[in-house]
């Protein structure tokens, strides 16, 4: 008996003396869950929180999540992306820092931010191809990073002019200059990398910080890479969690998905305002089906459709109610998650990607959102949608 409670005074005067001695050295329980120091802006992406919209899960009984991907450096899930299409091409000796080497990309503006930025950190030039409507704040963004901003009109893929197409070109003009600087197209829409950067981190990240329990993951669709990485790697860990696209108004990924055929009304003739996708939504929403989205296609179970008008609505109750100030694709993310979780299972979890800040959206996207009555209700979002009954007071 001696012998035990001598061994056991020795255990806990360890455990004591260890605990002490950290202390002293600056240890707590609080530190250890500090996060560690970083080489570069590089090293700060991924790994974002995870957050609970108390107002949704409350009026529709479900657990609604939001993976703040905002809260990257760049203020993006794009900053993923760029950093490892960067990588990829430093690794085939494509990209050496310092060089003079440009990135170019054509983008709607997020991507191009994250190239940016990224570039700047990293010994490189950004030179980013962008839709002249694209909203104010993105192109000064880019402008502040130092970018070469290179504006084009509107136009389909197929004209020579279009904005990813003009990346591309500037690409092979400088590379194939006899100047020792070489230029490289990022080309997000068909880079592989795309999608299994999302694969690799940030589904893996969404699975442990819901502690391996999800109902359901939606999210919408520009690129394509976001949703088809994320949604492979949960569909691998559990095939009963629901993938669902979230859709704008006038984009066909909604029927590509519901029925297979890429086409929306507004491609009848004569009807189009714009030349890609008829709504003040930038970001997501496309009419062309892009490489990363078929690597996740067949994980894809639903789309829902949004509205310019619920999108708006949407934005200005996440505000009001949970201080969540966002852009447009959250929003309509946000509204197919109350959506799904008026018809779902009381206590269902659903995860939804915050994809940015309202901040890159105040001259378009919440410059209408601001004419919403702060007050406005998740019955006024949905409209006359059936499931309203089922909303909780």
């Amino acid at each position: 008996m001696d012998g035990k409670y001598q061994y056991l005074t020795l255990i806990v005067g360890t455990v004591v003396t260890t605990y002490s001695v950290l202390r002293c050295l600056g240890y707590s329980r609080r530190s250890c869950l500090l996060p560690e120091r970083k080489e570069c802006i590089a090293d700060l992406i991924g790994n974002t929180p995870m957050m609970k919209i108390r107002s949704l899960s409350k009026l529709t009984g479900c657990e609604i999540y939001a993976k703040l991907e905002m809260a990257n450096p760049g203020g993006s899930a794009k900053d993923r992306t760029a950093l490892a299409i960067i990588r990829e091409y430093e690794d085939e000796g494509k990209l050496v820092p310092g060089r003079g080497d440009v990135v170019f990309e054509g983008t709607s503006g997020s991507t191009g931010i994250s190239f940016a930025m990224l570039c700047n950190a990293l010994g490189y030039t950004a030179h980013i191809c962008v839709q002249s409507d694209t909203s104010a704040e993105k192109i000064a963004l880019l402008e502040s990073y130092g970018a070469d901003v290179e504006k084009v009109k509107p136009a389909s893929i197929v004209d020579p002019e279009q904005y990813v197409n003009a990346a591309r070109a500037g690409a092979e003009a400088l590379s194939a200059d006899t100047t020792q600087a070489n230029g490289v197209f990022a080309d997000q829409f068909e880079n592989d990398v795309n999608w299994r950067i999302h694969y690799e981190t940030t589904g893996p990240e969404i699975y442990e910080q819901m502690n391996h329990d999800l109902d359901y993951f939606i999210t919408g669709s520009g690129t394509g890479g976001t949703i088809a990485g994320i949604a492979r790697y949960l569909k691998e860990q559990n095939p009963n969690i629901s993938i669902i696209l979230a859709d704008p108004q006038g984009s066909g990924m909604f029927n590509r998905v519901r029925h297979g055929v890429m086409y929306d009304t507004v491609e009848k003739e004569g009807t189009r305002r714009r030349h890609q996708v008829d709504t003040i939504v930038e970001g997501i929403g496309l009419n062309r089906v892009t490489h990363n989205f078929l690597e996740g296609e067949d994980c894809i179970d639903d789309s829902q459709r949004v509205t310019d008008e619920q999108a708006l609505k949407m934005a200005r109750f996440l505000s009001s109610n949970d201080g969540l100030f966002v852009g447009a694709s959250s929003s309509i993310n946000a509204v197919a998650a109350a959506r799904t979780a008026l018809k779902a299972r009381k206590g269902s979890k659903i995860v939804i990607i915050g994809c940015d800040s309202g901040a890159r959206h105040l001259s378009k996207f919440w410059k209408e959102a601001l004419k919403v009555d702060r007050h406005v209700s998740l019955e006024e979002i949905l409209g006359n949608d059936k499931l309203i009954d089922n909303i909780i007071h």
